[in-house]
């Protein structure tokens, strides 16, 4: 079992930015795909970014592409998303994931969830 906590959310006015990281409860990091997913209030949970084991892959959502950077630092079983350039439809709870399958890019087939954190854009 592996536990996800991530960290970083808050509020902040669009334009803005912010940096959200999310630690895992594991020696084996680098076995796992990692991914963040984002979900609005009356919205279904949408996928947003992944990155692979190593983290020389990434992929992500259009809306956010140019804007949002995904990156992982094995060494300390963390990964991150920037997010830059924020907007007001970017407020959501932001999820982090890994995942166990030996595929990527990877927008669904998740095994591991983080409990979320709070992401607001103030126009």
């Amino acid at each position: 079992q592996v536990q996800l906590v991530e960290s970083g959310g808050g509020l902040v006015q669009a334009g803005g930015s912010l940096r959200l990281s999310c630690e895992a409860s594991t020696r084996t990091f680098s076995q796992y795909v990692m991914g963040w997913f984002r979900q609005a209030p009356g919205k279904d949970r949408e996928f947003v970014a992944t990155i692979s084991w190593g983290g020389g892959r990434t992929d992500y959502a259009d809306s956010i592409t140019g804007r949002f950077t995904i990156s992982r630092d094995n060494t300390k079983s963390t990964t991150y998303l920037q997010m830059n350039s924020l907007k007001p439809e970017d407020t959501a709870v932001y999820y982090c994931a890994a995942s166990t399958h030996q595929a990527f890019p990877l927008r669904v087939e998740y095994d591991y969830w983080g409990q979320g954190i709070q992401v607001t854009v103030s126009s």
